[in-house]
C-alpha cells in the first residue's frame, strides 16, 4: 500500500463516524476520569496533561493575537512557562495570559462536541496533531519527554487500538480535560492566599487590567465549570 493510500485510509477513518459508547460506557469513562482527577496517586501524572494543555493554549493565543512565540518549557514539578514576544500590554497580552487556565476546559469542550457527533477517532488524531505541533515549540528536555510520551500514547491507540479502545480513550481523555480544568484554578487561589504564585496568570492579568487577581480566578473558575457542565451534557447525550 502506497503512502497516499495510507493517508487516504486515515483521512476516511478520521472524517467518518464511529459507534458511540453506550450510556453505561459513557458513565464509566466519566468515573475513570474523575478518579484520575481526585486520586492523590494519579493526579500528579494527570496534572502534567493539564499543564501541556495550559501551556499549549498560551502558545496558540500568542500566535492568534500576533505575538511571536519564543518557546515553551514544561517542568517535572508540573509547572510550565510559555515565552512570547510582542507588546508588553494590550489586548494580545491579556488574551495570551487568560488562555492558560481556560485552555484545557475549552479543548475538552471541543472534543465533547466532536464526540457528540460520533467522531471519536477525529478527537484522537486531532490530539496527535496538536501534540506534534507543540513538540516543535518545546525548549527543554523534560518538555520533549512529556509531550513525546503523550503523543506516542495517543498515536498508538489511534493506529493500533480497536474501535472500542479508541472510543473509550477519547471519552476518558475528554472527560478528564473537562473535570480536571477547575482543579488547578482552585489550587491557584489557595497558593495566592498563602502569598505564593505572585507571578501567576491571574496576577499578570491584574497588573495588565487593574482588575483584582481574585476576580480573574473567579472568571477562570466560572469558565472551567461551565465547560464541564456543557461538555458533560454533550457526552451523556451522545449515548442517548
Amino acid at each position: 500500500m502506497s503512502a497516499s493510500d495510507v493517508l487516504s485510509s486515515v483521512w476516511d477513518d478520521v472524517t467518518g463516524i464511529q459507534q458511540p459508547l453506550s450510556y453505561g460506557g459513557v458513565v464509566v469513562t466519566a468515573g475513570v476520569a474523575l478518579l484520575l482527577v481526585v486520586a492523590p496517586w494519579t493526579w500528579p501524572v494527570g496534572r502534567h496533561v493539564v499543564t501541556i494543555a495550559h501551556e499549549g493554549a498560551h502558545g496558540v493565543a500568542a500566535l492568534v493575537t500576533g505575538r511571536s512565540l519564543q518557546g515553551i518549557r514544561l517542568h517535572s514539578d508540573t509547572s510550565g512557562l510559555t515565552v512570547s514576544r510582542g507588546k508588553p500590554r494590550g489586548p494580545g497580552m491579556v488574551v495570551t495570559a487568560f488562555a492558560g487556565y481556560a485552555g484545557p476546559a475549552l479543548l475538552g469542550l471541543g472534543a465533547a462536541y466532536l464526540l457528540g457527533r460520533q467522531h471519536a477517532l477525529a478527537v484522537l488524531w486531532l490530539a496527535v496533531v496538536l501534540l506534534a505541533l507543540l513538540l516543535l515549540q518545546i525548549r527543554n528536555f523534560y518538555g520533549l519527554y512529556a509531550v513525546g510520551v503523550a503523543g506516542l500514547a495517543v498515536f498508538a491507540v489511534s493506529w493500533w487500538g480497536s474501535g472500542q479502545a479508541q472510543s473509550g480513550t477519547a471519552y476518558v481523555g475528554t472527560w478528564f480535560l473537562l473535570l480536571a480544568a477547575p482543579r488547578p484554578v482552585m489550587e491557584l487561589q489557595l497558593q495566592r492566599r498563602r502569598g505564593q504564585a505572585r507571578t501567576s496568570d491571574a496576577d499578570v492579568l491584574a497588573r495588565l487590567t487593574g482588575v483584582p487577581g481574585v476576580l480573574w480566578v473567579a472568571v477562570h473558575l466560572v469558565v472551567t465549570l461551565a465547560c464541564a457542565l456543557i461538555g458533560g451534557g454533550w457526552l451523556l447525550d451522545s449515548a442517548l
